[in-house]
């Protein structure tokens, strides 16, 4: 059995040296008995713990860095096994590179675990770290200094988030289990117990006050605060003197602003009353037109489209337009315009519509539905197709438009917008490319959306499509001679 000593206070390297060397010489896990030295500093290895010159031959080991990362953090916590553990883990992964992915293993898990609490210990330590200013020469920077009491040793891990984030004042934060200092220009650590030195001052005081102010005892949930802030921190927090007192009253607190009458606004309030008062009464559209159809379509709410879409985006053109065309939905540049078909589906249409000699500026062009229906992937939005329910919903809107447009030729883009126009679902092959008649001496043509043009992934197929689509506007164009 060959005896090893490290420091163990968070060294990876030192760690890492004498695995190293064992490894190479072929050292089985059961053969070492890893120990912590308490307190000399440094490290060595005993003299009979000094592995033999490994073979001319031999392969050097390799490693993950997911291995890398876990040994990193497992090397700060301060259970002695530690170091036996990692050695066991990097002799396995010789013969098994996948053996951190089974959870299930005894000695993954383990591990898994420390790394764990290491990192809870460093966020814990981020959160709680209170710096206090003690004297400073005149004129030269601030400094002060902040006690914490961690778990494992963490100090050397986390001393560059503190470096990064106080970098404009000298500061000395003291542990139990080592120290860091920085002094504007050189960032040190230290793995020398620190003594709890004496920081209370006047500003603990304003701690007090800052954490009663905002502690909401109508909100109080004692096991999420004590999650957060668990009691072992307690002793070195100002505020925390005052959390059994919060907690006992809390329940009192919350029955007496149940109970409390409400208060006269604030003076300001009633200073922008009066500023909107002032204010001219906004022109409304007359009743019975297309804007003030437009506008009361603005704040639709009737389902739940409305809460994810920018705005509404209703018909344009103009309120004695001979053809309506009627598409499925607003689509993400559509919605974020306001406007219909202006994203690249409307592309395919103008183009479309220009070619067969359609002047847009003398169309009415709308939607089943009028809010923008998507799926966010990322800082994408993807289309989603509306429901029968949503498109039944929008029915409202549109029967609206055709009553006031009262146009002779309706064009239905899409399964959706025949729904929509007639109430059933039929197929749309069947009806394509020739007039219906409708109530009220209107025609309705059926058509695809332009959108189906650009999902076609063949681009003979696109093109033969594309023809096809082209001689629908055609027909159209025949349609309202």
């Amino acid at each position: 059995m060959r005896r090893v000593v490290l420091e163990g206070r968070g060294n990876f390297e030192e760690w890492r040296k004498a695995a190293r060397a064992f490894a190479a010489a072929g050292i089985l896990p059961e053969e070492i008995d890893w120990h912590e030295k308490s307190s000399e500093p440094g490290f060595a290895f005993q003299r009979d713990a000094l592995p033999p010159a490994p073979p001319a031959d031999a392969k050097p080991m390799s490693v993950s860095p997911a291995f890398m990362a876990l040994a990193e953090a497992v090397i700060c916590h301060s259970d002695a096994r530690r170091f036996s553990l990692l050695y066991s883990l990097l002799w396995r992964l010789q013969e098994n590179r996948n053996l951190l992915d089974l959870a299930s293993d005894e000695e993954v898990s383990r591990a898994l675990l420390m790394q764990k609490s290491v990192h809870r210990d460093a966020h814990k330590m981020t959160a709680f770290v209170r710096f206090k200013e003690v004297a400073a020469p005149a004129g030269g920077r601030r400094k002060f200094i902040a006690w914490f009491e961690p778990d494992h040793y963490i100090v050397a891990r986390k001393a560059p988030f503190f470096q990064r984030r106080f970098t404009d004042m000298d500061w000395l934060i003291a542990t139990p289990k080592g120290s860091a200092a920085w002094d504007g220009e050189r960032l040190t650590t230290s793995n020398v117990a620190c003594e709890k030195p004496d920081i209370s001052d006047a500003t603990d005081d304003l701690w007090r006050i800052y954490y009663a102010s905002i502690f909401n005892p109508a909100r109080l949930k004692v096991k999420a605060m004590q999650a957060e802030m668990p009691k072992k921190y307690w002793k070195n927090l100002p505020e925390a003197d005052l959390i059994p007192g919060l907690i006992a009253e809390a329940e009192a607190k919350v029955l007496a602003m149940a109970e409390r009458e409400a208060t006269m606004p604030l003076p300001y309030h009633n200073k922008i009353q009066e500023a909107a008062a002032r204010m001219p009464a906004p022109q409304m559209a007359p009743a019975g037109t297309l804007e003030a159809l437009r506008e009361e379509a603005a704040v639709c709410s009737q389902c739940p489209l409305h809460a994810k879409a920018t705005q509404t985006v209703f018909g344009e053109g103009p309120d004695d337009a001979e053809i309506m065309f009627v598409g499925e939905q607003p689509g993400d540049q559509e919605d974020l315009a306001g406007r219909p078909f202006v994203g690249p589906a409307g592309k395919v249409f103008d183009e479309a519509i220009a070619q067969a000699g359609i002047d847009r500026s003398r169309l009415y062009v709308t939607n089943a539905v009028k809010h923008f229906k998507y799926e966010p992937r990322g800082k994408r939005r993807i289309h989603q197709k509306p429901n029968l329910g949503e498109v039944q919903h929008c029915r409202w809107w549109l029967k609206l438009e055709l009553d006031l447009v009262k146009p002779k030729l309706i064009v239905a883009m899409g399964a959706t917008a025949l729904y929509s126009l007639t109430g059933e679902k039929q197929k749309l092959e069947d009806l394509r490319g020739r007039p219906i008649a409708m109530e009220e001496g209107r025609l309705l043509f059926v058509t695809v959306h332009p959108s189906y043009l650009l999902r076609i992934p063949d681009e003979g197929r696109r093109a033969q499509e594309l023809t096809r689509f082209r001689q629908d506007m055609n027909l159209i164009k025949g349609l309202a001679a």
